[in-house]
């Protein structure tokens, strides 16, 4: 069977204007060394949210992998991004494990992929022009940056642990992407890493005690959801603070798909409905063996800015990377030796590249910031987004995400909407 992608050139050079899009693919030696930068990229919050909520990693990783492949299988092969742990599942997850049980967590990870599925269906049928209308320009990106910005205090905690080491991180990447020509510049992120990992060996902080006595090939642990019909009152008392959780994943998706038809094409946004039906698979089937939900992420987004190359062979490579380290304790516990410094440095750029990314599409739609509507739109959206307000309503938990974009979308229509009654009256 013919594979789906065209090769780029001749596979091996990449000229610096190039860009490679997502039917196409570089040689597969070269291809596999961008999906393995999709792997790093992608490894620092995919497993934060398991050891924050104390889910098993490796699963998490696992279910993380086959969910990027159902997702690219889903988006017919046009829509490159790589499903990582959602961080706005931490705080439901960490309620519902503390007062019953982390199965009905699973079961609450399982409600919200339920109807992230059932929204995509709906968008999937009548189109994506109500999205459209409800997130114009000024809102979709001020969604974009807001995300890439949110995660802004992720970087610094990590940054801090390390200060030095995240220094020379941060400062390899950049040097890379500066005096490397061709493939080199565009592997500046996983170079930036190795450069960081070596300075890491070298100060002594990375730890290697449990490489030893890690199996090379092994099964990570599953988890079954609680039955709801066993203890209703527990199972079903969970999902309130659970299901706000939808908004920030159609953010984080409606977000990501935006800043990727930016960067390549606008039908690319003729996804959005499959897009969220995918995660919304692939977030059911976490749940229901032990993973965390996933979402679309911001960090590939940070490296396919940086490299120009879109390519979804790259995210096939990352899938069965992430799928492969999932069943092989040894090869996981050397990854996941990489330490905060490391992961401190380089998502300092990449988090703020999704920032930008969310900018470019303010300059590129020529949204006039002299308008006040956009002004205020894109204003308070960010400080909400950045600071990370919180709203807390009983069992009901929405965070900076949840609550910038509903900032921005109902400031942008009020706002509107009055300008209009005021015209008329």
């Amino acid at each position: 069977m013919a594979l789906p992608w065209t090769l780029h050139g001749d596979g091996k050079t990449v000229g610096a204007q190039d860009v490679v899009g997502p039917g196409e693919r570089l040689s597969w030696p070269l291809t596999i060394g961008i999906g393995s930068q999709h792997v790093v990229a992608m490894f620092g919050a995919t497993f934060l949210v398991p050891l924050l909520t104390d889910f098993p990693p490796s699963t998490t990783l696992l279910f993380s992998g086959i969910g990027t492949l159902l997702f690219l299988l889903i988006t017919g092969n046009k829509l490159p991004s790589y499903l990582g742990s959602s961080f706005a599942f931490i705080a439901p997850i960490t309620a519902a494990t503390a007062s019953a049980g982390m199965g009905s967590a699973l079961f609450g990870i399982m409600a919200v992929g339920v109807l992230l599925a059932l929204v995509g269906l709906i968008v999937q049928l009548t189109g994506t022009g109500w999205i459209d209308r409800l997130m114009p320009p000024i809102v979709s990106g001020a969604i974009v940056a807001l995300i890439g910005l949110n995660l802004a205090p992720v970087a610094k905690a990590n940054f801090d642990k390390a200060p030095l080491t995240a220094l020379i991180t941060l400062v390899a990447v950049i040097l890379c992407t500066v005096l490397f020509r061709g493939i080199l510049g565009r592997l500046s992120i996983f170079l930036g890493v190795l450069v960081g990992y070596v300075a890491a060996v070298f100060f002594g902080e990375v730890d290697f005690s449990r490489v030893a006595d890690a199996a090379w090939i092994g099964l990570p642990p599953f988890i079954a959801p609680a039955n709801p019909f066993e203890n209703p009152a527990a199972v079903f008392g969970v999902l309130p603070a659970f299901l706000p959780v939808v908004l920030v994943l159609i953010a984080e998706n409606v977000g990501h798909i935006k800043g990727v038809a930016q960067m390549t094409s606008a039908k690319v946004n003729r996804l959005t409905g499959r897009a969220l039906l995918a995660d919304g698979l692939a977030t059911m089937l976490a749940g229901f063996g032990g993973g965390s939900g996933t979402t679309t992420y911001g960090e590939n987004i940070g490296v396919m800015a940086a490299t120009r190359i879109y390519s979804t062979a790259a995210y096939w490579v990352a899938g069965i990377v992430a799928i492969l380290l999932g069943l092989s304790p040894k090869v996981g516990a050397i990854i996941f030796t990489i330490p905060d410094g490391v992961l401190g440095g380089v998502t300092t750029a990449l988090y703020g590249l999704i920032g930008v990314i969310g900018v470019k599409i303010w300059l590129d739609n020529k949204v006039d910031f002299s308008k006040p509507v956009n002004q205020f739109t894109a204003a308070t959206a960010l400080i909400i987004g950045i600071a990370d307000f919180t709203l807390n309503a009983g069992a009901l938990s929405f965070n900076g995400i949840a609550l910038g974009t509903v900032a921005a979308i109902v400031i942008y229509h009020l706002m509107t909407w009055l300008g209009r009654v005021r015209k008329t009256a």
